[in-house]
């Protein structure tokens, strides 16, 4: 009953959006295009690299355990500030697979 009740409450949040108090973590972006599935990579990284407390609850209110570890995995690891790589890379047990962007060319 209650996983039902919180799978309710995912689907509504997705159909209603990022909303505002977001957008000093995703200052670059306009919160009324994204979309909480196509651009989840860009709201997942951006919130656990910069984000508050506040935040990181609505992320993990908005996205499974799988899909924010799947993020941070495929991410590169430049691309994070290196103590908040560190500190979610041992909350949620996975590291970047790939170092940098300078490696692809």
């Amino acid at each position: 009953m209650i996983s039902q009740v919180k799978q309710q409450n995912k689907e509504q949040n997705r159909r209603l959006g990022v909303p505002g108090f977001l957008q000093p973590f995703l200052w670059s972006y306009d919160l009324s295009r994204l979309d909480l599935e196509k651009h989840k990579s860009i709201i997942i990284k951006n919130i656990l690299d910069f984000g508050t407390v506040q935040a990181t609850d609505w992320l993990k209110e908005n996205y499974t355990t799988a899909e924010i570890k799947k993020n941070i995995q495929d991410s590169y690891s430049s691309d994070w500030s290196k103590k908040s790589l560190n500190f979610w890379s041992l909350i949620y047990g996975v590291t970047p697979k790939k170092k940098s962007r300078a490696e692809v060319f």
